[in-house]
């Protein structure tokens, strides 16, 4: 898996672990969700500074977009689409 692989797939796996929509992590980030979306399907580069930024919203150590992953062959599970309900 090539470098902009792995941040593609423990980017996906972070956001999702933690909850997070790709729009939410955009925000917090302050760039467009369709490049998180690039990002996450690797058709783009991240910079330091993007990657840095997104460690501090995910609350992960930078080496974290660089971990191999132990099953390849299962991709992170996508949150479920959709607004969520309001309560009341």
């Amino acid at each position: 898996m090539n470098g902009r692989a792995l941040v593609a797939w423990n980017l996906r796996r972070l956001r999702t672990e933690r909850g997070l929509s790709q729009e939410r992590l955009a925000a917090d980030t302050g760039v467009d969700r369709a490049y998180v979306s690039e990002l996450e399907r690797a058709q783009a580069n991240a910079s330091v500074d993007l990657l840095d930024r997104l460690a501090e919203v995910l609350t992960a150590p930078l080496a974290e977009f660089f971990m191999e992953p132990q099953d390849p062959e299962n991709p992170p599970a996508a949150l479920r689409s959709g607004r969520r309900p309001k309560n009341g």
